[in-house]
């Protein structure tokens, strides 16, 4: 039995490490996601400010990704990912100790810009090492995150808030960041960066590598449907628990287990449905996927029983999760054609890029119609994209049997 367990360790040894990087790092997020909600709510922010909030944990992410993956290019990623930590983690420790909704905009607004040295280094990493593990562990990456992000995070959070209250509970994320320093060495230790990626740090190679969306059609959808994605999922996960403890009365407890419900469905999709997607194909898992999440919004828009909630969640994650596990593979494959730096960094700029608008029209759009009638707006677009990868699928297999 130990000889077995040792043989496994050792086989998968990279993902073993990699997924306690990356929980961890999901974790301080998660936690971080949802004490932000809840402490905006906490100082009496409205619905356009809990969206420029949402949206301030996006910026900066649109401005420095591609920078970073020049850098990642050139120094290797863990430099970035040490930096990055430290600065975000001293940040956290600073929040909380002015109780100001112009404060927590602006700390906020600050780890924005500081997050890609993170998660840029770590996507270059992972889709270095994903040829080796397989396409079918491509959902692994997101998933271990998502651990932390939706399970550990908001339960962690409602207690942390709780027990030691809002100062306590930034400190404990800033410790988390801090102890992702002493674990990082071991994950990035295999990752030797090509000398043919170097690339000079310039507003014209920033361009360049923007001009890939224009010349490459594969990885411009691939971007697309990761902002889609990750904009639906951000505005799900920030702004339900304003809807739960609001709108629907529930308890903070209750708002959470929401997100929670949510983030399990999710994770079981990226673990354990890369397989079937390899079986499916992408033309026949898309559309799957697509009616899933178009079902899911339209409940969360429609109903008010707790039940049906929960059941939209779990479908919620489930659609996600799909479209992220051929995303993730997707990324993969185009990154090794034109270089991991630049499309680790498109890929993290995508989705916070969805992120942030979705976050920032939802709110201001949940002002004028209510926020749960953004989900109906929302799985309207998902049902549009089902009948789109549909009809795809159909001419496809229509052009398959007149040949």
């Amino acid at each position: 039995m130990r000889t077995a367990l040792s043989g496994f360790a050792e086989r998968h040894r990279f993902l073993i490490l990699f997924a306690i990087l990356s929980s961890l790092m999901g974790t301080s997020v998660g936690i971080a996601k949802v004490a932000t909600s809840l402490y905006a709510v906490n100082l009496g922010a409205n619905e356009s400010l809990l969206g420029l909030i949402a949206a301030a944990q996006m910026v900066g992410i649109l401005f420095v990704s591609i920078p970073i993956g020049i850098l990642v290019d050139n120094w290797g990623p863990a430099r970035l990912f040490v930096i990055g930590t430290l600065l975000a983690g001293t940040t956290y420790i600073l929040l909380p100790l002015v109780a100001s909704t112009a404060f927590l905009l602006a700390c906020t607004a600050a780890i924005s810009f500081f997050m890609p040295m993170r998660f840029v280094s770590l996507n270059a990493v992972f889709m270095s090492q994903l040829e080796a593990v397989g396409e079918s562990k491509a959902g692994w990456y997101r998933g271990t995150h998502m651990i932390g992000m939706f399970l550990l995070g908001p339960v962690l959070a409602a207690t942390a808030v709780r027990g030691v209250g809002y100062t306590g509970t930034y400190w404990l994320i800033a410790a988390l960041f801090f102890l992702t320093i002493f674990v990082s060495p071991i994950v990035f230790r295999g990752y030797t960066p090509r000398p043919e990626q170097r690339r000079r740090l310039s507003f014209s190679e920033l361009l360049t590598q923007l001009r890939l969306l224009r010349y490459e059609p594969e990885l411009r959808s691939a971007c697309l449907l990761e902002a889609c994605g990750q904009g639906i999922n951000g505005f799900y996960v920030f702004f339900i628990v304003a809807i739960a403890i609001q709108t629907l009365g529930m308890s903070t407890a209750e708002a959470t287990q929401l997100i929670t419900a949510q983030g399990i469905s999710f994770i079981i999709a990226l673990f354990l449905l890369g397989g079937l997607v390899s079986r499916l194909g992408h033309a026949r898992a898309y559309p799957a996927s697509f009616a899933l999440v178009a079902v899911s919004l339209g409940l969360l828009g429609s109903t008010q029983q707790r039940p049906l909630l929960l059941i939209a969640a779990l479908l919620l994650g489930l659609g996600l999760g799909g479209i992220q596990i051929m995303n993730l593979t997707r990324f993969a494959r185009i990154g090794a054609q034109l270089g991991r730096g630049k499309v680790a960094a498109l890929n993290s700029l995508a989705g916070p890029a969805g992120t942030f608008f979705g976050s920032l029209a939802g709110g201001a759009l949940g002002q004028v119609i209510g926020l749960r009638t953004v989900f109906l707006v929302c799985g309207a677009a998902a049902a549009v994209l089902f009948v789109a990868a549909l009809q795809k699928l159909l001419a496809t297999r229509g052009a398959s049997e007149a040949a």
